[in-house]
């Protein structure tokens, strides 16, 4: 960061496991014509794990880490770490977890070089309008910056995903170490709404989604086995705990795009922001907990 808040180098490393050679293995008896024979499918069909660990990156492994924003050097790295238990496609992929990681760190870099977290986010989307726009958008929406009701707290996240620009003010409450999300406002770029409300239902679905990441997902192992069987020891977001969402659609004659998964990434992240503002304390892990 140079001395007047802009970013110069954006450098990331993700280390983790893949999912498309999963995806070939399990696959590869659909995809390769019926006449090979079952020796070659049985060799082919594990073929991809050496290729995305020593050849190529899975870009679903690091989708949504360094597009968003105006930075004059970025460098993305992978490093493939395996841990043996298969992992396959939650909604919104990669971007389920690197919208959580580049929109808290975005905050970070906000606070460390004190500026407004809405003011970084638009200086360094001069070269991406469409995104800046939904940031511009839900700031005035959801008044940001304005004296709020006590012991209320806003955090911000904006994310690109499938084509779709979203940005999401999560206004947030913490007492007794006990997280309570009361409202979301979220603004959508999907191109020209051909179902405005299918558009709104969908960001609706995806904030309630990735909440119940950010609150509640937790998977845990023993023995090799996920310890967790049903509701009872995995809890999703239920009507009490539901906040006010509102949607706005940002009027547009481009292309249509998605809006199934696109309103899932900057919601951990917009909850993670607000909480810093209320208690002073960075969570960094989901789901979010205080130590």
């Amino acid at each position: 960061v140079d001395t007047n808040g802009k970013l110069q180098v954006w450098s990331v490393k993700r280390v983790g496991p893949n999912i498309l050679p999963y995806i070939l293995d399990e696959g590869a008896n659909f995809i390769l014509p019926a006449f090979l024979p079952d020796s070659f499918v049985g060799w082919a069909r594990k073929r991809g794990y050496g290729l995305f660990d020593d050849w190529f990156v899975d870009p679903t492994g690091v989708e949504g880490l360094s597009d968003d924003y105006d930075v004059a050097n970025k460098e993305v790295r992978h490093v493939t770490v395996d841990p043996g238990l298969r992992v396959g496609f939650w909604r919104s992929v990669g971007h389920s977890y690197s919208g959580f990681f580049k929109e808290s760190f975005m905050d970070e870099v906000a606070y460390a070089t004190g500026q407004d977290p809405v003011a970084i986010r638009l200086a360094h989307t001069k070269n991406n309008p469409r995104l800046k726009k939904v940031i511009e958008t839900a700031a005035r929406e959801a008044n940001w910056g304005q004296p709020m009701a006590a012991n209320r707290f806003q955090g911000i996240a904006a994310h690109y995903a499938f084509s779709t620009y979203v940005t999401e003010v999560a206004e947030v409450s913490v007492e007794n170490g006990h997280i309570r999300v009361h409202r979301v406002t979220c603004v959508v770029d999907c191109g020209r709404a051909i179902n405005p409300d299918i558009v709104r239902a969908q960001m609706e679905g995806g904030i309630i989604f990735g909440m119940t990441a950010a609150l509640h997902g937790n998977i845990t192992l023993k023995d090799g086995a996920v310890q967790q069987s049903n509701f009872h020891d995995y809890p999703m977001v239920r009507m009490n705990e539901s906040p006010e969402i509102d949607v706005h659609i940002i009027d547009s004659n481009e292309d249509p795009t998605g809006v199934g998964e696109p309103g899932v990434p900057p919601i951990a992240a917009a909850i993670a922001n607000a909480v810093f503002a209320a208690t002073g304390q960075r969570l960094r892990q989901l789901p979010l907990r205080f130590s």
